[in-house]
């Protein structure tokens, strides 16, 4: 013999339930002020820079003392990032006889900014040094170093 179940029929609803509108988390002023200004900065400059390797077994590397300086207020915008180089004291082999690319990510250039160098300072010859390049609207650049 062979027992049937009964399970309870469901129903379903045809209305969806109302959806509360979203709100904004509130943060008070205070923890906005005493937030450090670079944390709060939500614009970037993206560098990326090309470098044309003619050589076999070249090494490449930037140093963290890797500057885009405003022309005409002479302030700085930091390196935060870089993507596919090495930070100095390490070195990164790239291709023989091929363009290598590499991408540098600075803090935010003033907002009067139109022209701008990126300047790489270091104790030794051989810095990277671009000038005079024109700002433009996204702030993403295509250099040949």
């Amino acid at each position: 013999m062979s027992a049937i179940l009964e399970i309870p029929a469901i129903h379903f609803s045809k209305t969806l339930p109302k959806v509360l509108p979203e709100t904004k988390p509130k943060v008070d002023t205070d923890v906005l002020s005493s937030i450090a200004p670079e944390f709060l900065e939500d614009s970037f400059v993206y560098v990326h820079c090309y470098f044309e390797n003619d050589s076999k077994d070249m090494l490449i590397r930037i140093w963290r003392t890797t500057y885009l300086i405003d022309r005409s207020s002479n302030s700085r915008s930091d390196l935060v990032h870089v993507e596919n180089i090495s930070f100095a004291p390490l070195w990164t082999l790239i291709p023989d006889n091929t363009t290598y690319n590499f991408l540098l990510i600075f803090s935010a250039l003033p907002k009067s900014c139109t022209h701008f160098d990126l300047i790489e300072e270091i104790p030794q010859p051989g810095g990277f040094f671009v000038k005079n390049i024109q700002r433009n609207e996204k702030d993403v650049y295509h250099i040949d170093i």
